[in-house]
């Protein structure tokens, strides 16, 4: 049976690869899984259908035979456990790639979060030109140490893994604030991922979906 994973009709991104099926069909490309996409708009997202799948009336999902998932980094981490290609096969060094994908979700990204949330949904609040400043610092306080960490590497610990997919993934959405350009080294990084054959794929895939209709 064909993995089915659900992604929306009409991505808020406008299809810039920031919506997080990116990340799932990046991993689906990477272990070489062919996929179907079924397209869902924000009403159908809270529907029943979508809701006994994903509580939250989110996308992605992932659905093969009977096993259904939501959440990116769950979603990453089976695939990678189930098939070759994400995690290395040395034990130590595949616990190290998974610590990654949690470092990417829970360190990195929720900073980055706060700051698209600053930007966008709190601009017109009185005190939003006090408290961007300190939002902008976590953020840097976090790439200080990733961009320490990394150094002159290529990958966060040895080759690339389901935790690089995930970091570069979550590294995309400062690209529009120009605090990534900051930092060298993590720009460099960024680009190397988004080099790969596999996401090149998957962002054509995203981007199909959501480009402009020629006139």
């Amino acid at each position: 049976m064909t993995i089915t994973i659900t992604a929306f009709k009409r991505s808020p991104d406008g299809g810039k690869g920031l919506a997080r099926d990116t990340r799932v069909r990046w991993a689906l490309e990477e272990v070489g899984q062919p996929y179907e996409v079924r397209l869902v708009s924000h009403a159908e997202m809270k529907a029943p259908d979508h809701l006994a799948i994903q509580p939250f009336g989110q996308i992605p999902t992932y659905e093969d035979g009977s096993l259904c998932l939501f959440e990116t980094g769950s979603i990453v981490f089976h695939l990678a456990e189930r098939y070759p290609g994400l995690l290395p096969e040395d034990r130590d060094a595949r616990a190290r790639a998974i610590t990654w994908m949690f470092a990417a979700l829970n360190t990195v990204e929720l900073p980055i979060l706060e700051l698209t949330t600053a930007k966008i949904f709190e601009a017109d609040k009185p005190w939003s030109e006090e408290r961007l400043p300190l939002v902008k610092d976590r953020v840097r306080a976090r790439l200080d140490r990733l961009s320490a960490h990394l150094g002159a590497a290529d990958w966060l610990d040895g080759a690339f893994s389901a935790g690089d997919l995930l970091m570069v993934s979550v590294l995309l959405r400062l690209r529009m604030s120009g605090i990534l350009d900051e930092y060298q080294n993590l720009a460099a990084y960024v680009a190397r991922g988004e080099a790969r054959p596999a996401y090149g794929r998957a962002f054509a895939a995203q981007f199909a979906v959501n480009a402009p209709a020629p006139n």
